[in-house]
């Protein structure tokens, strides 16, 4: 198939907005459009959106482009966030449930103490906890009776927002998922690949009300994006946008990794066909299927990096904006042995530490707001390493780079540190879309114009690259430190110093 002159629509359904973004076959953006939508908190801990809302800003997004010669419709989204909707209209019968929002802790401590940890993490890669779909499900089903009804008469659906979206786009006709999001529920069989009857009664979800799942490169039905375009065009590529991200990134091989800077960062490290299980030091997913085999991959998330900076801004008043920050840690000649542990929401891989709380440790009189502008930063490469250095010694493999994207790749500082940190050459994406143009590529190897995943390797890429230069004794003189750091914070935490306390500074 030609490739002349075709171009891809990608939507971006993130956290924060819905993106649309056209595409040419070789993977250039053309034009894109964003909307914001509303971030929802009935109480505290809880979190949703208006999937409704959600729906109709695509839409609006989409009809601000200039769509002509359209290949396919391609889709990324969050992943863990779920919607109940009705059957027959595709309207969401309750708000979406966001991962980020903690109102399954409860059931996730209930099953948890019932001793079903090994089952769920043998069966999905994944441990118990309401960052994933289920026990949002759970709560819904034992507080919504209607919509409990609703589900076992096969009246409701549920689907994470990739299958929403289909659904929606197709007008009903395709109810289907790909194995990437599917493998983000706990309801899920990555080995299998299929929802697994056991953990759907586990957690009182019916399977019926489930979405069949298909590989990330599948075609997904046809749509007119509600008239916006006369002809329907195909829906293909479909993946959850930290997968979609590893893709862009061209991790095929075992061993190649990407970290995405955003608010927390996501590690992932491609395992290849064999599914390994990380353990302590990260959960095991699926990276994306093509031809119905999977590529597997270790997942490492830190809570918090772009969002220390947005906290030097906003609660202590530092800096008025990030872009600040690369001069503020230039102008001084090291941390002037000042670390900031930003364990805000506990500690996550590899420590796993809930009740930690967040510190700045080190300092003396000496010490001024740039150090503490420096630390935050260092931070986020000091937390990269401590995944990176548990994930490979877990995988048995030997990194070499890792690929990075995300707003804060801006910061040179900031990359030329996690490569000293990390003694890994860091690739920085010089493209914010990531996630799109990963969804983009697999629509376009879905639909033949790429005949093979190497043929999507070779396409060109827009990057800066960045190789260690630091010292082999002054890394280990700094990470000796961070380390030294993370055991306060941790031991301020075994004392009690977890649920209430607050950042010690």
């Amino acid at each position: 198939m030609s490739a002349a002159g075709r171009h891809i629509l990608a939507i971006d359904q993130s956290t924060s907005a819905t993106k649309a973004l056209l595409y040419d076959t070789q993977g250039r953006l053309i034009d894109k459009q964003s909307i914001d939508h509303r971030q929802i908190y009935p109480r505290p801990g809880y979190v949703e959106h208006d999937a409704e809302e959600i729906w109709q800003n695509m839409l609006a997004a989409v009809r601000k482009l200039e769509l002509d010669d359209l290949l396919c419709l391609s889709i990324t989204n969050q992943r863990e966030t779920i919607v109940v909707f009705d059957r027959a209209t595709g309207k969401p019968l309750h708000n979406a449930i966001v991962w980020q929002c903690r109102r399954g802790d409860p059931i996730c401590r209930e099953f948890a103490a019932a001793g079903y940890g090994e089952m769920v993490a043998e069966r999905t890669g994944l441990k118990i906890d309401t960052y994933f779909s289920a026990s949002k499900l759970t709560w819904l089903i034992r507080n919504k009776p209607e919509i409990a009804k609703k589900l076992e008469s096969g009246e409701a659906l549920i689907g994470t927002i990739d299958a929403y979206l289909i659904y929606r786009l197709t007008r009903g006709e395709t109810f289907a998922t790909d194995h990437t999001n599917a493998s983000r529920t706990l309801l899920f069989d990555i080995t299998r690949l299929r929802w697994d009857e056991d953990l759907c009664r586990l957690f009182f979800v019916p399977t019926r009300a489930l979405p069949e799942v298909r590989d990330s490169t599948a075609m997904f039905g046809t749509t007119t994006l509600g008239g916006v375009v006369k002809s329907a065009i195909p829906v293909c590529g479909v993946m959850g946008d930290s997968q979609a991200s590893l893709f862009a990134h061209r991790c095929f091989k075992p061993g190649t990794a990407k970290v995405t800077l955003g608010s927390g960062s996501s590690v992932l490290l491609n395992l290849g066909p064999r599914l390994q299980y990380g353990g302590d030091a990260a959960v095991s997913t699926i990276a994306w299927t093509h031809r119905g085999e999977a590529t597997y991959c270790f997942e490492g998330i830190i809570n918090y990096s772009a969002a220390t900076i947005a906290w030097l801004k906003d609660q202590l008043g530092l800096i008025r904006d990030a872009s600040e920050t690369e001069a503020a840690a230039r102008s001084v000649e090291d941390n002037g042995g000042v670390y900031l542990v930003p364990a805000f929401a506990g500690l996550s891989a590899p420590y796993w530490s809930p009740d930690a709380r967040a510190a700045i440790v080190g300092m003396t009189a000496h010490a001024n707001r740039n150090h503490v502008i420096r630390a935050a930063l260092e931070s986020i490469a000091y937390q990269i390493r401590d995944v990176l250095d548990v994930m490979r010694e877990r995988a048995g493999v030997e990194l070499k780079a890792i690929n990075a994207d995300g707003g804060a790749t801006g910061n040179a500082f900031l990359m030329q540190f996690i490569a000293d940190m990390t003694g890994l050459e860091v690739t920085a994406a010089q493209m914010p879309d990531c996630s799109s143009l990963g969804a983009a590529l697999a629509g376009a190897l879905g639909m033949g114009v790429h005949g093979s995943i190497d043929d999507v390797a070779r396409l060109p890429r827009d990057v800066v690259s960045y190789r260690p230069a630091m010292a082999k004794e002054q890394v280990d003189r700094l990470y000796g430190g961070w380390k030294n750091a993370v055991k306060q914070v941790l031991a301020g935490a075994g004392a009690g110093a977890g649920a209430g306390a607050g950042a010690s500074i």
